[in-house]
């Protein structure tokens, strides 16, 4: 088995494994247990993805197809109104603070 796929998490590299094996491509997801060794430090570059030296090419070609997809408009939309509304909560936790700051100053 080769290393196709070197994923941000263990659950990126279930979702590679799962896409690949909708198209016919057995994959194995390696890393599942040197996750949960280093404790509380933020884990990095354990989760795998291999395929069998056969699948390679057809494999690469999924995987740059995934990587490679453009972000739909709903996914904008998306993105724009968590954007608005952490600007909102921003916005009000200002105000609270500048209330809660000028009643302390005038008593």
């Amino acid at each position: 088995m080769k290393l196709i796929y070197r994923a941000g998490g263990i659950n990126e590299a279930n979702i590679v494994a799962s896409m690949l094996r909708a198209n016919g491509i057995e994959a194995y997801v390696s890393g599942y247990y040197l996750q949960g060794g280093i404790g509380e430090l933020a884990a990095s570059d354990f989760a795998h993805v291999h395929v069998a030296d056969e699948d390679v090419s057809a494999a690469q070609s999924i995987i740059i197809e995934y990587q490679g997809e453009p972000v739909s408009q709903s996914e904008n939309e998306v993105e724009k109104k968590a954007s608005a509304k952490s600007g909102l909560l921003i916005a009000l936790l200002a105000a609270a603070l500048i209330l809660i700051f000028g009643f302390a100053v005038s008593r």
